[in-house]
């Protein structure tokens, strides 16, 4: 039976499934083609390949810890119980830092897509009131919450498969082959940030576990069929866009040099039927849907993980309390609300996605350690699903990681100097709230936090 401060177990296969792939999906319209610029077709092809074997690999691993510890907090509660809460509380901040730091940059988006229509409309103004939109409807409930993600993600699949419908007919391999190594193996390290939005977020299914009706069953239903979906539209995008005219044109917006775009879908469309067309119409505004569903679901699955720091007092107390009417993590939706609006003023897009992503690869470095530790440390735990082939997958997606963090720090040096700033004072206010909250409780008489 839930109790008052307890979250709403309502969620179904098909509900996490659409969480799954909603949360990745906008990568798939938008980010991406930056790569491209940097490494080619075959270079980001390269680069694409590698880190969708991470996923894969990655994602099998997760589902053995998110069906063991199925807790709202994700990675920090996995790394707490491996490796102590030190560990825990890095890769809760890495955790929030990847969640709360995507929304903005798709909200960045989201406000260029009306402002595509509704000229008059400023970019800040409509990324301003998603925000606030969406924030409320997750306050609201989680159901209501994920039950529009899934018709959402449906149409945004769909318009997906429409392209490449309209787009595969107009293939040439030529397109795809010409100038598609202009960096070398350079190139390829360069790329891997913009083809790990093709999948960033797709983890954020476990810290909706709590609020499943059977998570030890349907969480590896919900992760196993949204990374298939996801494998399947990356490669369906990248080959069908690229292959109409080459990836010039779908990085630059005069198709050759100059300003790149975010819009690489409807710049490869218009070389077929025109910017007049219906179907380009229709593009941008289910392309829209795609976005939408990402950044409804992080901000969902970054609800949850900041609930989560709070309830353990990690963070302030505040953020790990219920709503006692909607049942929902208001408190924490709220304060990554105002980060976010915060994150949004700067107006840097490409560099608030870069240091998502070194937040994502952190949490997926720890939570590869994480398994392998808690194999030898607890073998008896309950393990609803193992992953296959261990130790091969864990290593196999810990070696990517490791590698691609490497490369994200040498071509992102000062965002990674960012980034290692802000989960250092993270770290330094934690000791120095966490003695604090000690110090508290053993005055009361207690030697535990509740």
């Amino acid at each position: 039976m839930a109790t008052a401060n307890s979250l709403q177990k309502t969620l179904s296969p098909v509900m996490l499934w659409g969480l799954g792939v909603g949360y990745v999906i906008s990568g798939m319209y938008f980010g991406w083609n930056l790569g491209l610029e940097q490494g080619g077709s075959l270079g980001m092809g390269i680069a694409t390949l590698a880190i969708m074997v991470m996923y894969v690999t990655f994602t099998f691993s997760y589902t053995e810890l998110a069906c063991a510890i199925p807790k709202a907090g994700g990675a920090f509660d996995y790394a707490g119980k491996a490796l102590g809460k030190d560990a825990g509380f890095i890769a809760g901040i890495a955790q929030s830092v990847e969640f709360i730091f995507a929304p903005p940059a798709i909200a960045f988006a989201i406000g260029a897509y009306f402002n595509a229509f509704f000229p008059t409309m400023p970019i800040f103004a409509s990324a301003l009131v998603v925000y606030l939109l969406f924030t409320a409807l997750n306050i609201y409930g989680i159901k209501a919450a994920a039950s529009f993600e899934t018709i959402i993600t449906i149409l945004a699949v769909a318009e997906l498969l429409v392209f490449a419908g309209v787009t595969f007919p107009k293939f040439q391999m030529t397109n795809l082959t010409h100038n598609s190594f202009p960096n070398g193996w350079m190139g390829v390290f360069a790329a891997v940030p913009f083809a790990i939005w093709f999948f960033l977020g797709i983890e954020g299914v476990a810290n909706v576990a709590e609020e499943t009706k059977n998570p030890q069953r349907d969480i590896l239903k919900g992760f196993g069929w949204a990374i298939l979906t996801l494998v399947l539209l990356c490669v369906l995008v990248f080959s069908s866009s690229i292959g109409v005219a080459g990836w010039e044109t779908i990085v630059f917006k005069n198709g050759s040099s100059g300003a790149t775009s975010d819009s690489p879908l409807p710049l490869a469309l218009a070389k077929i039927t025109g910017s007049n067309h219906l179907l380009y119409h229709l593009l941008i505004t289910v392309g829209l849907f795609g976005l939408i569903a990402s950044f409804h679901g992080l901000i969902l699955a970054a609800g949850r993980a900041t609930y989560e720091m709070g309830r353990v007092r990690n963070l302030p107390p505040f953020l790990g309390s219920i709503s006692p009417r909607f049942r929902t993590p208001a408190n924490a939706l709220l304060a990554n609300m105002l980060i976010g609006i915060l994150a949004l003023l700067s107006g840097k897009t490409s560099e608030i996605i870069i240091i998502s992503v070194f937040g994502a690869l952190t949490l997926y470095i720890i939570s590869m350690i994480s398994i392998i530790v808690l194999r030898r440390k607890d073998p008896h735990l309950k393990r609803p699903f193992v992953v296959p082939f261990y130790p091969v997958f864990p290593v196999l997606a810990l070696t990517i990681a490791m590698v691609s963090f490497i490369a994200m720090v040498i071509y992102n040096l000062n965002l990674g100097l960012i980034y290692f700033a802000i989960l250092t004072l993270a770290y330094i206010l934690f000791k120095i709230f966490s003695t604090r909250n000690s110090l508290i409780y053993d005055k009361a008489g207690s030697t535990e936090l509740h």
